[in-house]
């Protein structure tokens, strides 16, 4: 199982990880433990996990008016999770790139 599936780049992320240096959102798989998803971050980024906190969201609602009358449906549901790493460490989105 993938437990990580993209890391959160996002502007209310991004004000998250400028107040606090040491915290950095994933979106992760939804059957993903805290545990599971603290020792992923650990391997692939080789930093050490002091906490983790997830959300699960439910997708949006969505509706459309098209020819043949309104459609409706729902957006793909995330589990999000924050992961505070220790003092000092960093973790680097874009050396990838």
């Amino acid at each position: 199982m993938d437990v990580l599936i993209k890391p959160l780049i996002t502007e209310k992320m991004t004000a998250v990880t400028e107040k606090f240096p040491n915290r950095y959102g994933f979106v992760v798989d939804k059957k993903a433990t805290k545990s599971q998803i603290k020792a992923s971050v650990e391997e692939m980024y080789n930093v050490t996990v002091e906490s983790v906190n997830t959300m699960n969201y439910l997708g949006k609602r969505k509706m459309r008016y098209t020819k043949t009358g309104f459609m409706t449906g729902r957006t793909n549901s995330i589990k999000k999770a924050i992961v505070t790493v220790s003092e000092g460490q960093v973790i680097d989105f874009y050396s990838n790139i």
